[in-house]
């Protein structure tokens, strides 16, 4: 697979190159001010990018039983990207301001409609900036005429709650998950009504695959680190999840750094999980 970061350098190159065809998408979200990411786009963002808001546009309606952030309808997630100009061959780039967690979501979402040419800026927009590159004020104007991206084949895999239950008594998958130790182990649980985690899981906070400075940790140190999670496990026999699906996909970015593909997603994560208190919960540390 072709690696799934862009560096700052790079995105120069691509948006000085008249030829190419890129969006740029600002995913900066904040989960307890969901209005702070796109005020901070207004304030400041990437020459011409756009922005997609993580509850509105990169998530679908809730029921109270499939998790914070569920899945929005792919095809209606197509139509949005095709507002923004997006074709079947363009280069979409995603960033944000929070160590690209909500820049994997969007990553992810692309792949999930069958889009693979998408990567995350390393670093986001704090690598922008300290760069010395400029910012835009103000929204970027959507294009008149839209793209013609549609849904294709999904390039990702899922797995929902009730696999993850037979899982328990047939164990054939590793639950990765992307949370806080604390909240894995439920302890200082606050988005959530239950602390806690799936039984038999492992934990791997995504915050771990970044640098001090906010990019992600180099490939030969990513699959050290994830390998030692997994164990003998194989990435396809591996499922991330996290709160509700979001920081999990940071994990599965990071898997693909290190050339580690083919982990799935459970979407609805532990916020799903636990809406239903038929399902088992742990609670310490990973057995």
């Amino acid at each position: 697979m072709p690696n799934p970061l862009i560096s700052v350098a790079a995105l120069q190159a691509l948006q000085a190159a008249p030829a190419r065809n890129i969006v740029v998408i600002d995913c900066s979200f904040d989960l307890a001010n969901p209005a702070a990411g796109r005020e901070a786009y207004h304030q400041g963002h990437l020459p011409g990018a756009f922005y997609l808001h993580l509850d509105n546009e990169l998530s679908g309606p809730k029921t109270g039983r499939n998790g914070r952030h569920p899945l929005p309808d792919p095809d209606a997630f197509a139509a949005r990207l095709r507002a923004l100009g997006v074709n079947r061959n363009t280069e979409v780039v995603a960033y944000d301001a929070q160590g690209s967690m909500y820049a994997a979501r969007l990553w992810w979402m692309l792949r999930w409609i069958g889009h693979a040419a998408v990567t995350v800026l390393d670093g986001g927009k704090p690598a922008w900036v300290k760069a010395g590159l400029p910012l835009e004020h103000g929204a970027a104007p959507e294009p008149e005429t839209p793209g013609n991206l549609e849904r294709g084949e999904s390039l990702v895999a899922t797995v929902d709650a009730a696999a993850l239950l037979e899982n328990l008594n047939h164990p054939t998958r590793l639950v990765v998950d992307a949370r806080a130790a604390d909240r894995f182990r439920g302890e200082n649980e606050t988005l959530d009504p239950v602390g806690g985690h799936i039984p038999g899981a492992v934990n791997r906070f995504f915050k771990d695959n970044l640098t001090p400075e906010g990019q992600f940790k180099p490939a030969a140190e990513l699959r050290a680190e994830l390998g030692a999670v997994m164990g003998q496990t194989a990435p396809a026999h591996a499922v991330m999840q996290c709160g509700s699906g979001v920081t999990a996909c940071h994990n599965l970015l990071a898997l693909e750094v290190a050339g580690l593909e083919g982990a799935a997603l459970y979407p609805g994560s532990w916020s799903e999980w636990c809406a239903d208190p038929a399902r088992p919960v742990a609670t310490g540390p990973a057995a």
